[in-house]
């Protein structure tokens, strides 16, 4: 850019504000330069634009964005700043733009709405698309409150009016859909609906439309699925809606063609019920799609017979555990279709692309029909068997490689929903035979071979479930085989890494049985090191990988008889992280590889520290110190990947070396308070608060020292908007962890801490029943306050009880609100009866006003003991005893 052109960068801020709506384009032109000095220089006049006057900026936005004879360069960018101004990913973010914009003055967003709307009409494609997403952001946040009222009208006037360009009908149709994407089906009239709809469909007709405003109008249909409801129940509107979907799928255009066929998948899933009449139409038309159409139109074709799968899936589930009449029903497509559906599918799996590559994962038509196929099966069970085998029987044996991968694709994939009498005798018939693909396969189908075997394993070997196709006679050559495999090609050596991973996993809990696998953990442990270690690649994946799998060997291994194992183990992972602080390689990599070593270490941590005897234990105490070393050095890398799972092996390591772990605090402690503070990378600050449960744990009373840091850290992320609300439930747990540990000593910071509960409680009481994801959270957030109650009560128990007399009331106020819940899941529950025989085992008699309610208790109690759930009937019986004794003494 000319010196001429950037002069006016260089004048201060306050000269120019009052003439920054005029000339707001050239700030948004250079905010775009190469030279990132003047980059840098306007993006900060925007900013300040923005901060001092944000009514004015959003209003200068909005003319840009309007102006057809602006440059599109900075129309773009207006509106990408328009749409940021109204939105964000981040939860905490968005609610303060939703703040922001509803403070803005009504004569200013009127006049912003009226730009908007007027961009539609644009000449400019990209300008109209910018605007459909904007108002979209606009309708999120004002239709809800009732403050765009008109809108829905406006748009569908511009689908009436006679002189509406193609261009006016194909943005508001695009607008249409995205404002039914972002608002509720509850914030429209049914008469609103009704016109969108029918709007909507006459856009998808063929004969009065361009193929931009079909498109538009297909689009939209997708998302307004959901706001059909009545519409559907309504047979002549419901045949009329489906009746311009199936001629939609036969349009010329292919991305007409895709749209509606996403539109007939997101129908089997929404309308199910109602499908019945259209079925036989439906078949033919994924069918021809699927046999010979474009693979993006034939993807979308398969995807609806995915979607029918899962709902019958869903229904069985609901058949199977008894609970009455779901009231929705249960057709049996998959049932009825299968002798047709199946080899549809298993023809896909022969279209493979030989020149992708494996590690890509690109969805393609053979793996779209093999996880379809795998829902077939999960539907019919048993009864896919025979329509399947002759498949894979035949092509397994022909040396065409596609028809050797199609045949292992199709057996994996089958693998769950068959009973395992069934299978067992499959796979044992033809798992010699897929070992020797391991061997001669070509790459793709070693790749495939091996999923196959770990799919084997995930389903048909479960020693502590008493069956399993694995034994003595066949382990040796399966582990052969996996181990020689795992030198392969990247792709295949990841995908038995995996396989390694599911054959570990089956042992698990196994008992003497799990004595099976011991002989071959040593071989296994060194060969999946070298493949996490390759120097003839350099794959993240694999290493990865491979690591995840030793994980699993170390989780699920008979520690009585590879204690031995461990210490070297643990030595050698030592090596390798102390390894990674001098190489000199980027960062991001060096961050990964040792987040995946002290992922390592904390399993061998947790694993050799649940021993039973001594000596095994003390293998993690007589290298603490240098464990603990490197960890700190690890920190010092500042990544929040290693954050993350340094932080978990540290809480390993308290629980492992309790009491003596406080020796390592005073070096350690200033990372804790950065793990805390840290709200940007939330999971990093939500582990951290689990970790201080550990380390408190392990040394009950001497973290006093601590406490007071700890607790300020701990109260102020309660009190902060900018913190992920997912970690507000940890923290409220950890406090009966900080309670049990220091007991009396809590009791100075009971003033701070139970009003902080209490309004949580209050505003668990206030949240909308109808959205399920605030309900969700909100029973996670009951659940930790519950555990904070009976914490801090059992922490008192032995001194100073009646320093929770006071807070008793709304307790069991908060009690009752839970109680009077239809649908509590079993940690809530739990949660409820513990803290209720907590009141009563620590308050004494001093609670029999709140017990009175006899019925009440009797009855909560009566469902509890009744539960199926071993632990919640253990509890339920304990609050009862101490309820009693309150009442009788």
């Amino acid at each position: 850019m000319s010196g001429s052109n950037t002069s006016f960068l260089i004048i201060s801020f306050g000269a120019v504000r009052e003439e920054m709506a005029a000339d707001i384009t050239q700030y948004l032109l250079a905010a775009q330069s190469a030279d990132a000095g003047i980059r840098t220089q306007a993006e900060s006049v925007l900013r300040q634009f923005q901060e001092q006057n944000l009514p004015g900026f959003l209003l200068s936005l909005s003319d840009e964005l309007a102006n057809n004879e602006k440059p599109i360069e900075s129309r773009r960018l207006a509106g990408i700043i328009l749409k940021n101004s109204l939105d964000a990913k981040d939860a905490v973010t968005k609610e303060r733009l939703v703040e922001q914009w509803m403070a803005v003055d009504i004569a200013f967003k009127s006049q912003i709405k009226e730009r908007l709307l007027l961009t539609l009409g644009s000449s400019v494609r990209e300008a109209r698309h910018t605007s459909a997403q904007v108002i979209a952001k606009v309708a999120s946040i004002d239709i809800p409150r009732k403050q765009w009222p008109e809108l829905i009208a406006c748009l569908l006037n511009n689908m009436t009016k006679g002189d509406s360009s193609g261009d006016l009908k194909q943005s508001t149709l695009e607008t249409l859909g995205y404002v039914c994407e972002e608002i509720s089906p509850t914030e429209l009239g049914q008469d609103e609906v009704n016109s969108v709809l029918t709007a909507v469909v006459q856009g998808m007709n063929h004969a009065e439309n361009n193929p931009d405003v079909r498109l538009a109008a297909t689009k939209a249909l997708y998302n307004a699925l959901e706001f059909a409801e009545s519409n559907f129940q309504n047979e002549m509107e419901r045949n009329y809606i489906m009746k311009m979907v199936c001629e939609t799928a036969l349009s010329k255009e292919v991305e007409i063609r895709q749209a509606a066929f996403e539109c007939l998948a997101s129908i089997a899933s929404t309308y199910y019920d109602v499908l019945e009449a259209y079925m036989q139409t439906l078949f033919e038309l994924t069918s021809n799609a699927v046999k010979g159409d474009v693979e993006a139109v034939a993807l979308q074709a398969i995807e609806f017979w995915s979607s029918i799968c899962d709902e019958e899936i869903e229904l069985q589930e609901y058949e199977s555990a008894d609970v009455g009449d779901s009231g929705y029903p249960h057709s049996r497509f998959i049932e009825k279709s299968l002798s047709y559906l199946v080899p549809m599918l298993l023809e896909t799996l022969l279209k493979q692309e030989e020149d992708v590559d494996q590690d890509d994962n690109i969805w393609s038509i053979s793996m779209a029909g093999g996880t379809c196929l795998g829902l077939v099966a999960r539907t019919v069970g048993d009864a896919i068997l025979p329509l399947v085998m002759p498949f894979v029987e035949a092509n397994i044996v022909k040396p065409d490689w596609r028809c050797q991968e199609a045949a292992t694709m199709a057996f994996g994939s089958i693998l769950e929903g068959p009973t395992i009498d069934k299978l067992s005798v499959l796979v044992h018939s033809g798992l010699d035979f897929l070992l020797v693909l391991m061997k001669e396969g070509n790459n793709h189908v070693k790749d495939t071979t091996a999923w196959t075997i770990g799919r084997i394993f995930e389903y048909l070997h479960s020693p502590a479930s008493g069956f399993s196709v694995i034994s003595s006679d066949n382990l040796p050559k399966v582990v052969e085989v996996l181990l020689e495999s795992i030198k392969d090609a990247p792709n295949v050596s990841a995908k038995v890494c995996w396989a390694i991973y599911k054959l570990a996993e089956g042992y698990e809990d196994a008992g003497s049985l799990s004595s099976l696998f011991t002989p071959y953990i040593h071989r296994i442990i060194e060969s999946l090191l070298f493949a996490a270690s390759r120097t003839d690649v350099d794959d993240s994946r694999l290493r990865s990988a491979a690591y995840e799998s030793l994980n699993e060997v170390v989780r699920c291994s008979n520690i009585k008889e590879t204690s031995h194992i461990m210490r070297e183990l643990l030595l050698v992972v030592l090596l390798k992280l102390s390894q990674t602080l001098e190489l000199q390689i980027d960062k991001e990599k060096q961050a990964d590889l040792q987040a995946s070593l002290c992922g390592v270490l904390q399993v061998i941590i947790q694993k050799v520290s649940s021993a039973d005897d001594l000596e095994t234990r003390s293998i993690i105490l007589s290298e603490a110190d240098k464990i603990m070393v490197l960890f700190l050095n690890v920190f010092a890398c500042r990544s929040s990947t290693v954050h993350e799972e340094a932080m978990l092996a540290i809480g390993a390591l308290a629980q492992a070396t309790g009491s003596e772990f406080g020796k390592y605090l005073p070096e350690f402690y200033k990372y804790l308070e950065m793990g805390l503070q840290n709200f940007q990378e939330y999971q990093v600050c939500s582990i951290t608060v689990g970790v201080v449960g550990d380390i408190v744990r392990a040394l009950n009373d001497k973290a006093l020292p601590y406490c007071d840091g700890i607790m300020q850290l701990l109260l102020a992320n309660l009190s902060s908007e900018a913190l992920d609300r997912s970690v507000k439930p940890p923290i409220f747990s950890v406090f009966s962890d900080i309670a049990l540990s220091i007991e009396e000593n809590f009791e100075k910071y009971v003033p701070y801490v139970v009003p902080m509960m209490q309004r949580a409680a209050e505003l668990c009481a206030q949240m909308d029943a109808n959205d399920d994801e605030l309900m969700e959270y909100g029973d996670q957030l009951k659940c930790s306050i519950f555990e904070a109650y009976s914490g801090i009560l059992q922490g008192f128990k032995n001194s100073k009880s009646e320093v929770m007399l006071p807070y008793a009331p709304h307790l069991w106020q908060f009690i009752e609100l839970v109680l009077r819940q239809k649908h509590r899941d079993v940690q809530l529950t739990k949660a409820v009866a513990a803290v209720m025989g907590d009141l009563a085992d620590v308050l004494g008699t001093n609670t029999r006003q709140l017990f009175a309610d006899l019925k009440t208790c009797a009855d909560f109690l009566g469902e509890c003991l009744g539960s199926d759930d071993d632990d919640l009937k253990k509890t339920a019986s304990w609050t009862q005893d101490r309820i009693k004794s309150i009442l009788v003494s």
